[in-house]
Parts: structure tokens; sequence; C-alpha cells
């Protein structure tokens, strides 16, 4: 598979489960969400991290969310309003997404600490007989990013208790790599 065709593939199944998840699981992460996460040697960092998807313009989507965690003093109604937005077409097109997702984490993680030594990772993504090992570069967001921003109010929605002692991962995959792992599994089970 060519590397372009992979990240389409890629992204075209991650926004599928993700409105499974939204329509079905009230917005709870499945499994294809929650990759293992794998220093270049192989060894195990993290069993499953939860990873967002964000749009290349995440301008009016940030600030819906964003609207509704500051309108909002119940965070069952925040909730409900933000489900009802994520559940319609927010994921429908996934060429309207970027193809580096990010990742919260508590200030001083030591799994950031790590994911940011190794500065190469692999993810392994898996669900509904589909599976993907993605070699990504990592890197701490900026405070001022879209992408930072997307993923903060994403997250308040679900998790209101969220203060400003976090940090941001970008997982920038490396599709190359990622097509030439899938091509060589494919030929070693052939």
């Amino acid at each position: 598979m060519l590397p372009d065709d992979l990240r389409n593939h890629f992204l075209t199944w991650q926004c599928r489960i993700r409105q499974i998840a939204m329509r079905e699981q009230e917005g709870r992460p499945s499994q294809g969400m929650r990759p293992r996460v794998l220093a270049a040697d192989g060894e195990q960092l993290s069993a499953g991290i939860i990873v967002l998807l964000v749009r290349e313009d995440s301008f009016e989507s940030t600030e819906f969310l964003k609207f509704q965690v500051q309108k909002y003093n119940d965070p069952q109604d925040v909730y409900k309003k933000a489900l009802i937005f994520l559940q319609s077409t927010h994921y429908h097109r996934a060429a309207e997404f970027s193809d580096e997702m990010t990742g919260l984490f508590s200030k001083g993680s030591e799994l950031v600490e790590r994911m940011a030594g190794a500065g190469n990772i692999t993810l392994e993504f898996s669900q509904f007989s589909q599976s993907y090992k993605i070699p990504c570069r990592t890197r701490l967001l900026n405070g001022d990013e879209a992408a930072y921003e997307a993923t903060l109010w994403h997250n308040r929605v679900f998790n209101p208790n969220i203060g400003s002692d976090i940090e941001i991962v970008g997982f920038q995959p490396d599709w190359d790599a990622a097509a030439a792992l899938l091509n060589t599994d494919a030929k070693a089970t052939a």
C-alpha cells in the first residue's frame, strides 16, 4: 500500500470508529482510539493512551466546545450538548482532519518524558479486525497552537476537572515507514 493511501485509509477508519463511539457508546473511547505505545526498540511504554483527531481548520469546533464548557455550570449539560455536536457530522469527512494526532497528559508525566526522550515511537491501533502500526515523531504542543486548544476543550467536555497543569503531545505519523511496515508484514504472512 502506498503511504498516501494508507494515510487516507487510516483517517477514514478513525473517523468511522469515532462516529460509532459518539453515537453508540456515548463518547467513551473505543479500543481503536487507545493505541499501545512502543519505543523504537519495541519496549511497551504504555498499554494504551487516548488520542484525538483534530480538524485541519479546528476554529469553529473548538469555539463551540469551549462555549459549551464555559456556558453551563452542570457538567451533564456540557456533555449532552457537546455529544449532540460530535454525533452529528463532525467525523463525516476524514479529509478535513490533520494526520497529527494529539493526546492530553498531566504535566511532568513520566510517559511524556519517555516519549519525548525516545523522539520516535510507534502507535499500535486495533479494532474491528483492523490494525495499524504507525511510527510517529512526538512533540509537545505550544499553548497557542490550534491543535492544543482543540485538544484541551474536547477533553474538558468529558472531564471538567482538567486544569492548566497539562501537556499536550502531538503524534506525527511517518507514513512512508508505516507503509513499509505494512508491506513487510503482508509479505511475511503471504
